[in-house]
């Protein structure tokens, strides 16, 4: 589905992503954990085009998309819901949802079905359409930023951060929200998260980031017993 050869990203005269390798097959639900500036956020924004990998490739679908234009990586079917969730606070929710969608072609009959669907998912947003977004509750936006990105169509999801500043059981919501979409809509998902426990047990793979480059790859299950990711990330 998604596979990342050898790239390496810098900011300025900075490198922050050091010949990195990882990949994505379907259906797969994928975690990315690593300390602050372990460079997973710089990962999933040269996915999405918005940094210039140099070196190495970057293949979706088998075609290479490095360095195209983030529209265009939309349109492929990447679509990147990024940190801090960067809704509209200003528009309303049918209105953030309806951004979306701003990169395809649809009827109006296709937007309500798949407006719909997408309620289905999240029916605390169906109750709040003419609300203003910056009028929701914490993890009513990172909702509505995830609704926003399926309305982009994916055949890959990227979700940096998802949890970030919510209270714990909001938390767990919006990761049975992860597990539903990954499993009913059989979408791939990449999760980058700090939280190491709850992404690690939610996924089937886990990459491990370390000063821009994959220290431990591995199956979840497995990598979450390991003493050094204990230690490391776990807090064991």
């Amino acid at each position: 589905m998604l596979e990342v050869k050898n790239i390496n990203v810098f900011y300025g005269k900075v490198q922050a992503l050091f010949d990195l390798s990882f990949e994505v097959g379907e259906r797969e639900l994928v975690s990315i954990i690593g300390a602050n500036g372990a460079g997973k956020t710089t990962l999933m924004s040269t996915i999405a085009g918005l940094n210039k990998a140099i070196g190495g490739e970057i293949r979706f679908l088998g075609d290479a998309i490095q360095n195209q234009p983030t529209h265009s990586i939309i349109r492929k079917g990447i679509v990147y819901v990024p940190e801090g969730r960067r809704i509209f606070y200003d528009l309303s929710v049918a209105e953030n949802i309806e951004m979306g969608g701003y990169c395809r072609r649809m009827t109006s009959k296709q937007y309500a079905e798949e407006l719909a669907e997408i309620l289905e998912i999240f029916p605390r947003l169906k109750e709040r359409l003419k609300q203003l977004g910056g009028t929701l509750s914490g993890g009513e936006q990172q909702m509505l930023a995830i609704a926003r990105g399926l309305m982009g169509n994916p055949k890959l999801l990227m979700l940096d951060e998802p949890s970030l500043g919510l209270a714990p059981v909001i938390v767990d919501e919006v990761f049975d929200v992860i597990v539903n979409i990954n499993k009913a809509k059989r979408i791939p998902i990449i999760l980058v998260e700090q939280n190491a426990q709850q992404a690690m047990n939610i996924t089937s793979m886990t990459y491990v980031l370390e000063v821009g480059n994959v220290k431990y790859h591995g199956r979840s299950s497995e990598l979450i017993e390991s003493p050094e990711i204990k230690k490391a990330y776990l807090g064991g």
